[in-house]
């Protein structure tokens, strides 16, 4: 059976180069499950890797969609299958790389057949852009008090999703969840890279800076007109936004960026840890945990 190798961890944890090196010791392929990295518009602010970087492996859903065709999870998990099923059959194993755990669980795990409405999906944006996320919030833990407490407040693309189906079908989301997954063709094998915390913010404070000296805040200008999209209402583009509109201060929007990235690193693990047999990776350098890895997978 074909293996799909699953490279997660928080961001700036180093998840690029160790995917790299793996891919390049097992002649295959990547698949990224970055939720804004699918966006040709958006680069610095989403650490997508350089050509340099992807040191001539072929990458998947990098630089694949336009940002104005937002890409849900679903959608992610329908054309990764396709590619998987299809030209990359051939493959004995893949990787899979991304710090997004839903679209990761999309994959691996599978979706329930949970239907969808454009209209809606519409009407829910527009609500969204012109009073916030609070009332959506209010209406989501009215109508669904179970998914409420589990859902990251703080993602307004997951609050939007439950609140279209609960509309479309006046059943809760979390009932949807609850049925039976599909089988996969391939057997999954899940590796975090996990750094001790002070490490890990040191990291992360030092890529917004990188980013800020790479010219986030041009990049911010440029996609303006997307501005009230999910895929930039997230860390990095929302507080230049606020800079840009004078709400802030440059040090504050930056202070703000470290901070929110910090806290996003701290959901991720959260998340990565409802899986029981995923492999914790003490971080090492990255041919120390590619070695790692070739010792399970060439079991």
């Amino acid at each position: 059976m074909q293996q799909l190798i699953v490279i997660e961890g928080p961001t700036a944890s180093g998840k690029t180069s160790l995917a790299v090196a793996l891919a390049k010791a097992l002649n295959t392929v990547i698949l990224s499950a970055d939720s804004r990295q699918f966006y040709k518009e958006l680069s610095i602010g989403t650490a997508k890797p350089s050509l340099e970087e992807m040191e001539g492996v072929p990458h998947y859903f990098i630089n694949s969609h336009p940002v104005s065709s937002p890409v849900s999870a679903a959608q992610f998990e329908s054309e990764a299958m396709k590619l998987i099923c299809g030209e990359l059959a051939h493959h004995p194993q893949l990787v899979l790389v991304g710090g997004s755990g839903m679209f990761i669980d999309a994959l691996c795990i599978g979706l329930d057949p949970i239907p969808t409405d454009p209209e809606i999906q519409n009407t829910l944006r527009q609500e969204l852009e012109e009073k916030g996320i609070n009332p959506l919030l209010q209406e989501l833990e009215e109508k669904d008090p179970e998914f409420y407490q589990q859902v990251d407040k703080q993602n307004p693309m997951r609050v939007l999703r439950a609140l279209e189906v609960i509309r479309l079908t006046d059943v809760p989301f979390s009932k949807w969840r609850k049925n039976e997954l599909p089988e996969r063709p391939f057997e999954v094998i899940r590796f975090v890279i996990n750094h001790p915390r002070e490490i890990l913010y040191e990291r992360i404070n030092r890529r917004v800076d990188l980013m800020m000296e790479a010219g986030l805040i041009d990049e911010v200008k440029h996609v303006s007109e997307y501005r009230n999209l999910t895929a930039l209402q997230t860390v990095g583009y929302k507080e230049v936004f606020e800079y840009l509109d004078g709400d802030t201060d440059l040090e504050t929007c930056i202070s703000k960026i470290k901070q929110h990235t910090r806290n996003y690193a701290k959901r991720q693990l959260t998340w990565f840890k409802r899986h029981a047999n995923t492999i914790w990776l003490d971080a090492k350098s990255t041919n120390e945990l590619c070695e790692e890895i070739l010792q399970v997978v060439r079991i």
